[in-house]
């Protein structure tokens, strides 16, 4: 699932700076989280980072976009090209 951003956040700009793949940008009234660019993290950390620094704990999953491990690793090699994600890669779906 890709994260989302609820109605909670304080514009602390948290979330911004840990997003390895640049996903969270200013919204209307809240950050949003672009869901075509959020991996969960999945390739570069054991947790969505975005979750685990966030002071609202406003960053959580949105149940309206499940994909898998798979998927979000997919997309972290195809916009992160320069990165090696060979072998065991850190995610959340195996760190527990």
């Amino acid at each position: 699932m890709a994260y989302h951003i609820t109605t909670d956040c304080n514009l602390c700009d948290a979330c911004v700076m840990e997003c390895p793949n640049e996903a969270i940008s200013a919204g209307a009234q809240v950050y949003v989280i672009d869901p075509e660019l959020c991996t969960e993290c999945v390739g570069f950390f054991d947790e969505p980072q975005c979750a685990e620094v966030c002071p609202m704990e406003c960053c959580e999953t949105n149940p309206d976009r499940v994909e898998s491990e798979q998927t979000l690793l997919e997309r972290a090699r195809r916009l992160n090209p320069d990165e090696d994600f060979s072998g065991d890669v850190p995610s959340h779906f195996s760190a527990h």
